[in-house]
């Protein structure tokens, strides 16, 4: 038995990364060996063991043989006589395929190391295209790594698109779709995600809704870069600025302009409405990819508002008070500083506006927590009625919003 630190950790470490969690491979073992050690067996599809004490991954060296469509359509052979190449080879990157035996002596037959000085992403066989996965993995690693000038090999690529165009991709469950994506969204460049799915066709049919942007045009003045895909991968890339590892409001901004996909030829490149019409397409992409209700929640606001948000100044102080109303601001008051990092990300992420102030989004903050001081103790009075008391709140959060707005006025 033998056994070595493969995957993310010494890719990290090689790019001088933070390390994060570590996986282990095991050559020559069996179930009955790692258990007799104290190993305690967890995989379902192949042999993974947590370690006794540290609780770790290790996983048995192993092959994997094509035998169905999808990335579960796999015979996997664990044997003792799996060798350690034999086991980098099943691997998706040659970045990832890269072991460090006990002494950190590094084990790359197939020129990972080089691949990562190089920052270049390549695959390590032609087994490449048997997982559709690895499509979206790709694209989720360019997310991660595109700020440190990665690319990914021509060769690959070709690859990526060979396995878009079999049809493979429409075999991936729709949870392993939203956890690459939400890997992504939690990136430093959310918007390699999106280019390198578009590259290889990708995009289409993994986020149809999102792909739909690409070559709608918006209103030059407003829009300097115009096409409304573009406009959405400086939005993606500054939600992941202004939060960076919050999916959460990474989601929002990527679906906050669905809208514009469906605006009128005859419109263009106005869209009247587009906050309303995008709503129906963020739902349906939430619903295909099971996305959890809190983001799905934040995405419907964001779409639905980021327009009163950025004119917040021209609405009357009731408007104000309804919008905030709508978001259920009341009793989930943390949204209202999520909803404003989406539409700052909206407003920054587009032409020359990088680094503009955006100062209704401080505003929506502040009237927020001035109308949130009212409270039912100070207005109820004996005999009310339920109705009574609900309007009662409303008006006083209105004067309490007018009374903010005067202040700083």
């Amino acid at each position: 038995m033998k056994i070595y630190l493969v995957g993310g950790a010494v890719r990290d470490r090689l790019l001088g990364l933070a390390p994060g969690d570590r996986d282990w491979v095991v050559v020559g073992a069996t179930q009955a060996a790692m258990e007799a050690q104290g190993f305690k067996a967890v995989g379902r599809d192949f042999p993974v063991f947590l370690h006794p004490d540290t609780g770790e991954e290790y996983a048995l060296a192993r092959t994997e043989r094509k035998s169905g469509r999808g990335y579960r359509g796999f015979v996997v052979d664990a044997d003792p006589s799996v060798t350690l190449e034999d086991d980098l080879q099943r691997r998706d990157f040659t970045l990832n395929a890269i072991a460090q035996d006990a002494d950190g002596t590094l084990v790359d037959p197939y020129g990972g190391a080089r691949d990562i000085d190089a920052r270049v992403l390549r695959h390590v066989s032609q087994a490449f295209i048997e997982d559709p996965l690895r499509v979206l993995r790709a694209a989720r690693f360019m997310a991660r790594f595109a700020s440190l000038g990665f690319t990914i090999a021509p060769e690959t690529m070709a690859l990526m698109r060979e396995l878009v165009a079999s049809g493979e991709l429409d075999a991936l469950v729709p949870e392993r779709v939203w956890q690459e994506l939400k890997r992504a969204l939690a990136s430093t460049k959310p918007s390699a995600f999106l280019s390198t799915l578009r590259a290889c066709g990708a995009l289409a049919v993994v986020l149809p809704e999102v792909d739909a942007l690409y070559g709608v045009p918006q209103r030059a003045e407003y829009h300097p870069e115009v096409d409304t895909g573009v406009h959405q991968e400086m939005v993606s890339d500054m939600a992941a600025r202004l939060a960076p590892g919050d999916a959460c409001i990474g989601f929002a901004a990527l679906t906050h302009d669905l809208g514009k996909a469906l605006t009128p030829a005859d419109m263009l490149p106005k869209h009247i409405g587009h906050e309303h019409a995008g709503v129906k397409p963020v739902l349906a992409l939430c619903e295909r990819l099971k996305v959890p209700a809190d983001y799905r929640e934040l995405a419907v606001m964001a779409c639905r508002e980021h327009l009163n948000v950025h004119r917040l100044a021209e609405l009357r102080d009731a408007t104000v008070v309804e919008l905030l109303t709508r978001c259920d601001a009341f009793r989930r008051p943390e949204r209202i500083p999520w909803l404003a990092t989406v539409c700052e990300a909206d407003k920054r992420g587009r032409g020359d506006h990088a680094e503009a102030d955006y100062p209704q989004g401080r505003e929506l903050v502040r009237l927020h927590q001035a109308a949130r001081q009212v409270s039912t103790r100070d207005v109820a009075c004996d005999g009310m009625t339920g109705p009574q008391i609900g309007d009662a709140i409303r008006a006083a959060r209105v004067a309490a919003v007018q009374q903010a707005r005067r202040i700083n006025g």
